[in-house]
């Protein structure tokens, strides 16, 4: 089912407003002002991004209609976007008696258990326009179970927040798929959750039955802040959209020795280490002139995570020119410079699985190689183009809006 950008003409379930009156008007605001459908008994991928812009959670706005959910699938950071990065999620209750299903963590059920009794998954979470979100993966993972199951996966489209015209980053090879990337994927993928969702299913070959419910009024070349809908964080280390903006270049330092700048106020846009001098680290990446950035060295000491209680020097990212800005290329000279200025920058050792998390989340071993070998970030970045150039053509064929 795929409503199109014409339609809901209808009243919405939204106060003291019509439908046609809005800016962007999501998949779940078009679903609502879409009039009565045939009786689903729905499981709903969800979390606290999941409201319409009075803040009311899917999972209420549904219990009056004709789709009846019976139990709410939770991804990473919880139902309400609580818990760290990496922490186990447990089930338990949800709101209204709901039960309520974890699909992070250690102790995932399994999914025919998860499935029983349903005849619609659907989803409807806020994705910041990065691969490295582990929304994407478990999206991508609940397609391939109903698909198995003969259940129909339903997708309400929301924006992507970086705009949908730019793409950037390695793409992840055979061999690299993880939670962090599905095989295919540049780092920036400039797609909507319905398009990556078309983008699965057929590129993969996950074949299920798939339904997007279009959004109507966004254009691709929209930011967050031009759509008219109000900023939920994702997630705890993405306060703002400022920090989606910069996430695709500077998550790649998760996989390094680099605080990333989780346990501070302002997480990817704040980096460094205790070894780091902050001053010569920005006055080396002026050289590089990467356009529409400014670095100014600081100090910070990180409440948890790397160099937790340490006092740390390294830099805040401004982007003074979001449209001219590019987060992987930033990242990638940031982890150049440092790399080669500092003997004790080192990357994470591999992980029980023999694979290090770096090259997970760059996509391959290519870029922890190049780096190696003191190569630019420009340079880094030309090596992957032949790969991103194939994905874009791929991608036209999914494209929505």
């Amino acid at each position: 089912m795929f409503l199109d950008r014409a339609g809901a003409r209808r009243w919405c379930r939204l106060p003291e407003t019509r439908c046609d009156s809005l800016s962007v008007l999501t998949g779940l605001e078009r679903l609502l002002c879409s009039g009565m459908r045939p009786p689903r008994r729905v499981a709903l991928l969800t979390n606290h991004t999941g409201v319409d812009r009075a803040f009311v959670p899917i999972y209420q706005l549904l219990s009056t209609t004709c789709y009846r959910p019976v139990r709410i699938l939770v991804p990473e950071h919880g139902l309400y976007g609580q818990a760290q990065a990496g922490v186990n999620i447990s089930g338990g209750t949800g709101p209204g008696g709901l039960p309520m299903v974890s699909l992070y963590g250690s102790a995932v059920k399994p999914w025919a258990e998860i499935l029983e009794g349903v005849d619609c998954v659907i989803h409807d979470i806020q994705d910041v326009g990065s691969r490295f979100y582990t929304y994407t993966y478990t999206m991508f993972q609940a397609m391939r179970a109903v698909a198995s199951a003969g259940v129909t996966f339903m997708v309400l489209d929301r924006p992507n927040p970086i705009t949908g015209t730019r793409v950037e980053g390695e793409i992840v090879e055979a061999g690299f798929q993880s939670i962090v990337g599905p095989e295919g994927l540049p780092i920036r993928h400039g797609l909507t959750a319905g398009e990556l969702a078309l983008f699965f299913n057929s590129e993969f070959r996950v074949n299920c039955r798939l339904e997007v419910v279009t959004m109507r009024g966004w254009r691709r070349e929209m930011w967050s802040d031009q759509t008219g809908l109000c900023w939920i964080p994702p997630s705890p280390n993405c306060p703002t959209a400022g920090t989606a903006l910069v996430y695709p270049g500077t998550c790649l330092l998760e996989g390094t020795n680099i605080s990333e700048g989780r346990g501070t106020t302002t997480p990817f846009q704040l980096v460094g280490a205790p070894w780091i001098d902050g001053a010569a680290w920005c006055r080396e990446l002026a050289r590089a002139e990467l356009p529409g950035v400014r670095f100014r060295p600081v100090q910070f000491i990180p409440t948890f995570s790397k160099y937790r209680s340490e006092t740390c020097n390294g830099l805040f990212i401004h982007v003074i020119d979001r449209e001219e800005f590019l987060p992987v290329a930033t990242g990638l000279e940031l982890l150049a410079t440092a790399s080669r200025m500092y003997q004790e920058f080192a990357f994470l050792p591999p992980g029980s699985g023999g694979r290090r998390f770096f090259d997970l989340l760059a996509g391959s071993d290519r870029v922890r190689l190049s780096l190696e070998q003191q190569l630019a970030g420009r340079e880094i970045l030309a090596l992957g183009r032949p790969g991103v150039e194939r994905f874009m053509n791929t991608r036209n064929r999914y494209l929505l809006y």
